[in-house]
This record gives C-alpha cells, structure tokens and sequence, in this order.
C-alpha cells in the first residue's frame, strides 16, 4: 500500500499502519506523509522506505507509481487526511488505476462522494471506508443474529457515542486535532455529528441491515466561540417502521469513547458497550439474559471470521480496524487473481456506507440548526 498523510506527527496514521500490518498481507511501500515536504521525508525515512518511494506531493506519487512496473508499484492507496482533503487523492487514485482505503467521512460534501461512486463504477477499482467499529467480532455477532431473526422485527434502535475531550476550547490552546476538527473549512459542515455521529449511524445502520427514512435532529454548541455542533440528538425513522435515538457529545466531561448500541425486536434484545468490546448482552421477555463472549465455539462463522485468539484474551479498536483491512486486502488479492471473493471478506464497508454518511451529515445539519421539530426526509 502506499499512504497519503499520516506523518510522524498524526495520530491515526499510526492506528492505520499498525491495523494494516497486523496480519502479514499488507506492506507500506510508498507514501506522502504530509502537504510539509520535510515532514513527508523525514516520515518516511522513519518508516524505512527507499527515498525513490517518498514523495512531495500526492500527485507526484500516482503519477510515478503508475509508471511503474506491476509487482512494483502500490496495488492501493489509504487516504488518512483530513475530511477537505480525502476527495481530490482518492479521485486521483481511481483515475490511475489503484483501489482505494480512506478514512471517514468519505468526503468533504455530499457532491463529492457522488463523483467517487461514479469513478467506481466506471473503473470496477474497490473502495473501503473505515468505520472501525463494524470490525469488532461482537458487533458482527450481533448483526447475524439480528439477520437469521433472533430478535424478530426490530423496533426500537437507541445509539450513543459520548466523548468529553472538547469541553474545553482545545482548538484556541493548540491542540492540532481539535483545530481542524472544529473548522468548518477542514471538517465540513457538522462537527460532532459529522466526526462521531456518522459513527454511531453506521453501527445502527449496520447491525440492523435497516436504512433511515426520516429524522428529527437538535445540534448545539455549549463551548463559547466553537464554530460547528459539539453536541446534539436525533431521532430517527426507520424503513421497516422501526424508531430510534441517536446521540452524540464530544463535551461529556469525563467520558472516552463509550459508543454503545442497543436493539430491540418483538422477541428480544442485543446490548453491545465498547468499553467491554468482546462481551454482547442478549436480552429476552421469557429466559435469563445470555452473555455471549467472543473467541468462543458457539459464535458465528462471520464472529470466527473476524476473531483472531482464543476466548479470554481481549481484541480491541486496533484487531477491529485491521478486520477492515484484511478483509479488503483478501478481496483485492481474489480480484488480481481473478477469482471470486468469499463472503466473508465482502464485509467491509464500502463507498455506499460512505454516501450514507453525507446524507447523515446534510439531513441532521438541516434539521437540527432549524430547530423546528419537524421531521426531515432522507436526501437522495
């Protein structure tokens, strides 16, 4: 793979490069590590890559990596910048032929993850996103049984991601992250719901395989001066009939990031806390509440799939990235060599997640800063 960001001096660049190498099927041969050329070679140098394979500029690497030999040159790029800056690499990318890793959200508007879609279907190059947490084995656990009928029908989603590390004004005490994720110039339109809120969608969106119809959002900003939502809440409308609570807060003082999903269907319930990631509650009306473990026998084929030790030895966020990425990286292998993919290794997500955050992002923005209580369609 080659890297466009994630320099020594970015935090999820590493998460990136330890989720990617985790299983042995992933090599980082080339990279631009930051719009700062000193840093982009000095990153690389760190990396102990060839000087001939750290580039300046992003577009200074497709161009090269093209003209190299196949067996040589990066079979696909991941994209760990900003929100502005992941649609003009991964247009480039699909334009010269390499399949494409990018973090979320897709892209900087709506408009844009479009035009990705379109260059995908034109070129059949592949595309994953990274919302991490559909990787870990119990939430897959959770969507199989929410998928062979377990619960029954669902009816009732409530999806929480509280974090508190922005209840003070990091952005003005130069804190890098907090900076561009509170910039409506660098992030885009939504802060908190556009940052962790289109993670706590996903997961709904995910595990119950239903889509969102309808909302009805609230946004706020409680930090003095911040110029995109902090916190906010969304009610939502599911095509099955289904009703659901989203709520995101990035000013929970004291709290990490303690996502946590519960679904309910006319026969029971599945309850799935991060900060225990291995452990998924299944609640019924008529029997006791079972506790389902990860790295056991009776899990699913999917869970197994996605579950790399034994029972009562604990995989967190990193083993569920990398679970994107192997997946994809198996996926990819199967496309080169002409043969078709298990399942199995199908189950990343994929451009169509990533559209569905920016409906996420325009649909919430308009109806939680009109503050009308009414309720809003999902865009097309």
């Amino acid at each position: 793979m080659g890297m466009v960001g994630g320099g020594t001096d970015a935090f999820i660049g590493a998460i990136h490069r330890l989720a990617a190498f985790m299983d042995g099927q992933i090599e980082l041969v080339c990279g631009c590590f930051s719009v700062n050329p000193e840093v982009s070679i000095s990153s690389g140098k760190s990396y102990y890559l060839p000087e001939n394979r750290v580039y300046k500029t992003y577009q200074e690497m497709f161009e090269n990596e093209a003209r190299l030999p196949e067996g040589e040159r990066m079979d696909f790029v991941t994209i760990v910048t900003p929100n502005f800056a992941h649609f003009d690499p991964a247009m480039m990318a699909l334009e010269n032929g390499f399949h494409v890793v990018i973090d979320k959200p897709i892209t900087f508007t709506l408009d844009e993850a479009l035009k990705l879609k379109a260059k995908i279907q034109q070129t059949g190059l592949l595309l994953a996103l990274t919302h991490t947490y559909s990787g870990y084995p119990a939430v897959k656990e959770a969507r199989e049984r929410v998928r062979r009928g377990d619960l029954g029908k669902i009816r009732k989603i409530f999806v929480e991601y509280p974090q508190g590390w922005l209840s003070s004004k990091l952005e003005d005490a130069g804190n890098a992250q907090a900076s561009w994720r509170t910039d409506p110039k660098r992030s885009g339109k939504a802060g908190c719901m556009g940052d962790i809120g289109t993670h706590a969608h996903h997961l709904a969106e995910y595990i119950t395989g239903l889509k969102t119809k309808e909302v009805c959002a609230e946004l706020n900003v409680f930090v003095p001066g911040r110029l995109l939502d902090d916190d906010g809440a969304v009610l939502l409308r599911f095509d099955n009939g289904a009703r659901g609570v989203l709520m995101a807060t990035q000013i929970a003082a004291g709290e990490e990031n303690a996502i946590r999903i519960r679904v309910y269907g006319d026969k029971g319930g599945i309850d799935w806390f991060q900060h225990e990631p291995n452990t998924l509650y299944v609640k019924w009306s008529d029997k006791p509440t079972e506790i389902v473990r990860t790295g056991q026998g009776y899990m699913s084929d999917i869970a197994k799939h996605n579950t790399r030790t034994p029972g009562g030895h604990p995989e967190g966020y990193l083993e569920a990235f990398a679970n994107i990425y192997r997946n994809f990286s198996l996926t990819l292998r199967a496309k080169m060599n002409n043969t078709q993919p298990k399942p199995e290794w199908l189950d990343f997500p994929t451009v169509e997640d990533g559209i569905r955050g920016m409906q996420f992002i325009d649909v919430v923005v308009e109806s939680g800063y009109n503050n009308d209580k009414k309720w809003y369609k999902w865009p097309e």
